[in-house]
């Protein structure tokens, strides 16, 4: 094995450093996994380190399985034996053995994604939640939430305030503990919580886990959270800890991971020695440049640029349209054209990035209106996401009383109706050969309703019956039926922020419409119209562009890669700005992560007009003029942005954060925050506080000793 020929300098120091602890910031496309593969057959094969003394960890199967893969491919049969798992795999092997020492058999039942959803329908049964009100995707995540930040159920009743949404999310939780605990079950989320309690409260436990490897290695560091910290920290004390990841790939904040942890990793796990890994072999120079000039802009960070022996390239391309249909337009014709005049490409080699779910629905249309296949990764079409489909409904009900959209949407939100009454409904329309709507609205005497229910459908025939005689400009009975039907005070009372997003992209497609078939905007046109969209799912398996959001494309790579909708507010988005000063870095690494995806060229687009999400004109994002001025060619409309209101060019980052100077946060302190009020802290995790605010803030993790934080006498 000839670490020369198969490693660059700083790869082979990091492969066979073995003195201290080892940081490596690894870049985009600089081969960390490859280092990690050499470094486990360096200790066997050169070392003499038995397998089943070393460990590695990662964050998915995949990576586990290909990391498997290299060494046996190294080694042969003297590479296995060593334990490359996830970190799920590994408490699971923790728990086997030791579960029992709190009372749980070791037989326990783990509750895959499907169990999850089978008991959480179970229990929504029992409570009458319907599951169009609170999906059952949100309410997973929602447990998810309450676990990791050890909120009991009363705890959580108690933050939920006056929300009936979060009222009913935390009578769901307490049914899914009971249950839990009664049939003696884990979700993914218990394995890493009950693996920590176990080690921090049996330390006999811990010292047989501790002398078990002497060599650690965890990839994707950057992405770990505090439970994840303090499982690796646990078990590091007596061996040497190899830690790999790229601080300025860090976007999962929403997921509990903290950049600090691997920014801080030499202060925990001494001595420690940091190698970088530089040198890229995924991109070309152009593309490189632009995305190092922007993450430079981040203060919270470990200095590297990345490079290429690949210099220079494509130009990387910023294209600003008219409007959101020509930025689309523009896309589909340079993926045609790359096509044409480029051998050997097909679909397979572009991917479409966006950095929301609802940002989809325009190039979604361009690309069906061209003949592209394509597929969306991590989520629904567009016209098939649940709000957008049950908006249509409303607007079907307006046009044509249609049966179907009446059922889809008559208790969405609640009215009070359930299975019998809809059945009552369905025999009064059936009796008088009537539709469903016109049954309920006269007939209503011979449909038994409840006195809350009459009250609702009152609210909601008035809402469909100043739709259709409406004299506004549709766009504008659209916004105004999806109020005035509760739809929108729905979606609020939940916080489903996404899904409001999708209702004002549905608006911005109606308005659309209007402009460009001023003669014929009805809605029944309209409702045709984009029946065209809906119905196109005859995908080519073999060839297609991939559509995702850019957290979805993390770890991927495509030779072409566009990356669309960048306006200020948009991205970054207005919300994460909004939200803390830490929120523009992370959009900023969201940035750097889609940007370095691609190989042989970038596009980066966007458009003029105005954002029914922002509810102001466009204009293009910062980071457009963050990445510089070589390497990119801007062309279409010229673009309008001003960064020195943007950047914050103090290089000092308590000048960026402040010091609120509380040294002695405890659980139970009272705070106010500048912008999400009164709060109590909930949990103290060092640098950083969890801390429970008044809804709808509810829940967060800031840091212990930011400006906006201030301290209140308990």
């Amino acid at each position: 094995m000839d670490l020369d020929k198969l490693l660059n300098k700083n790869q082979k120091e990091a492969a066979t450093y073995l003195d201290s602890h080892l940081r490596i910031i690894a870049g985009a496309g600089s081969g960390k996994t490859r280092v990690v593969t050499y470094r486990i057959a360096y200790l066997i094969d050169e070392v003499g380190v038995d397998p089943h003394k070393i460990l590695a960890i990662t964050f998915t199967n995949k990576a586990a399985n290909e990391m498997k893969e290299r060494v046996t491919n190294i080694l042969g049969p003297y590479g296995m034996g060593s334990l490359i798992c996830t970190i799920h795999s590994l408490c699971v092997r923790i728990l086997r053995q030791h579960i029992n020492v709190i009372n749980y058999p070791s037989t326990f039942m783990i509750m895959d994604e499907e169990d999850q959803k089978a008991l959480i329908k179970k229990i929504y049964n029992n409570l009458d939640i319907d599951a169009k009100t609170i999906s059952i995707k949100s309410m997973i995540a929602s447990i998810s939430s309450y676990k990791m930040a050890n909120i009991t159920p009363q705890h959580a009743l108690e933050l939920a305030g006056q929300f009936q949404g979060e009222i009913k999310k935390a009578m769901v939780y307490k049914e899914y503990l009971e249950y839990q605990e009664n049939h003696f079950m884990l979700d993914f989320d218990d394995l890493l919580l009950k693996a920590v309690y176990i080690f921090e409260n049996y330390p006999d436990v811990l010292e047989k886990w501790q002398y078990r490897f002497q060599y650690i290695h965890v990839d994707e560091f950057q992405d770990v959270g505090n439970i994840e910290y303090r499982l690796v920290k646990l078990m590091a004390k007596k061996a040497i800890t190899c830690v790999v990841g790229d601080p300025d790939q860090t976007i999962y904040s929403f997921r509990g991971a903290d950049v600090n942890y691997i920014l801080d990793f030499d202060k925990d796990f001494k001595p420690c020695k940091t190698i970088i890994l530089d040198q890229n072999y995924r991109s070309t120079g152009n593309i490189l440049n632009i995305s190092n000039c922007l993450i430079r802009k981040n203060q919270n960070r470990l200095e590297k640029d990345l490079y290429t022996e690949a210099t220079g390239g494509a130009e990387v391309i910023h294209f600003t349209g008219k409007s959101e249909q020509e930025e689309a337009d523009y896309i589909c014709g340079q993926i045609e054209k790359i096509i044409n005049d480029v051998e050997g490409v097909n679909y397979r080699n572009f991917a479409i990035l966006y950095r929301a779910n609802y940002l989809s629905r325009v190039i979604e249309q361009s690309l069906i209106s061209h003949g592209i296949d394509y597929r969306i990764f991590g989520g629904l079409k567009f016209f098939n996401r649940k709000e957008v489909k049950d908006a249509l409904s409303y607007l079907q009900l307006v046009c044509n009383a249609e049966d179907l959209a009446f059922e889809r949407i008559i208790n969405v939100p609640s009215r009070g109706i359930g299975k019998k009454t809809l059945e009552n409904i369905q025999q009064v329309a059936l009796n008088n050969q009537v539709s469903l709507y016109e049954a309920l609205t006269l007939f209503s005497d011979q449909i038994r309703l409840s006195t809350k229910a009459k009250k609702e459908v009152k609210i909601l025939v008035e809402a469909i019956e100043t739709a259709k005689h409406s004299s506004l400009p549709m766009h504008q009975m659209f916004e105004e039926l999806m109020n005035n039907t509760g739809y929108i005070e729905m979606l609020k009372k939940d916080l489903e922020e996404n899904r409001i997003d999708n209702i004002h992209e549905l608006q911005r497609s109606i308005y659309e419409f209007e402009n460009q078939n001023p003669d014929l905007a009805t809605i029944e046109n309209y409702l045709q119209e984009i029946s065209l969209y809906t119905d196109n799912d005859n995908i080519d398996e073999k060839q297609y562009v991939s559509l995702m959001t850019i957290h979805m494309a993390k770890g991927l790579e495509f030779d072409y890669v566009f990356v669309l909708g960048l306006s200020e507010g948009i991205f970054p988005s207005f919300r994460s700005i909004s939200e803390s000063d830490e929120g523009l870095e992370e959009e900023r690494r969201l940035a750097y992560v889609a940007f370095t995806r691609a190989k042989k060229q970038l596009f980066l687009t966007d458009s003029e007009g105005f954002s029914f999400v922002t509810d102001s004109p466009k204009i293009a994002s910062r980071f457009i003029d963050e990445v510089g001025k070589e390497g990119i060619k801007h062309i279409g409309a010229k673009p309008r942005f001003k960064t020195a209101n943007y950047i914050n060019t103090s290089l000092n980052k308590a000048d960026l954060v402040g010091n609120n100077q509380v040294k002695d946060w405890t659980v139970g302190d009272f705070v106010m925050h500048d912008t999400f009020g009164k709060g109590v802290v909930v949990k103290v995790n060092g640098k950083t506080l969890d801390i429970a605010f008044e809804l709808p803030a509810g829940l967060k993790t800031l840091m212990a000793g930011h400006k906006a934080l201030k301290k209140l006498t308990n």
